[in-house]
């Protein structure tokens, strides 16, 4: 049996983000083969929708441990740029969560240097999701309130 290269795994968002993330922005994906034109922005390749890219904060005190950084990028494919809801501290990142969450596998070499006796590639993860919300428990506070 042979696993396409483009596997996305589907796993819930608290598998990956068990402590929840704080919202720190919302770009386009640029397409740098069209880089230069009018809109280059990249497309999904199965739907052909536009590709946003969410920086978000892991709050997971483990996140960074292995990274050096606590940051992570999660894109979405929408028409519109995605927008996260308000934030419920002022002065602080509003907490959002994410939807139908998928994870596809691939080796970052970028640390391989030439010739070196060992390659310090690794596995990482391209994190997808389907649309940011606002995380479950804020929302259910809300209705019962």
């Amino acid at each position: 049996m042979a696993v396409p290269n483009t596997i996305k795994v589907p796993v819930p968002f608290e598998y990956v983000f068990p402590a929840g993330v704080l919202c720190l922005g919302v770009q386009p994906v640029t397409d740098f083969d069209k880089r230069g034109q009018a809109d280059d922005q990249a497309r999904d390749k199965d739907t052909g929708e536009r590709l946003w890219v969410v920086k978000v904060l892991d709050l997971d005190p483990e996140a960074g441990k292995f990274g050096g950084t606590n940051e992570v990028k999660v894109k979405i494919a929408a028409p519109v740029q995605p927008v996260p809801p308000a934030s419920k501290i002022p002065g602080y990142p509003p907490a959002v969560e994410f939807t139908d969450v998928t994870l596809t596998p691939y080796v970052d070499s970028q640390r391989c240097k030439g010739n070196a006796p060992k390659c310090k590639a690794r596995q990482a993860w391209s994190i997808r999701a389907g649309a940011m919300t606002e995380p479950i428990a804020v929302a259910a506070t809300k209705q019962a309130a």
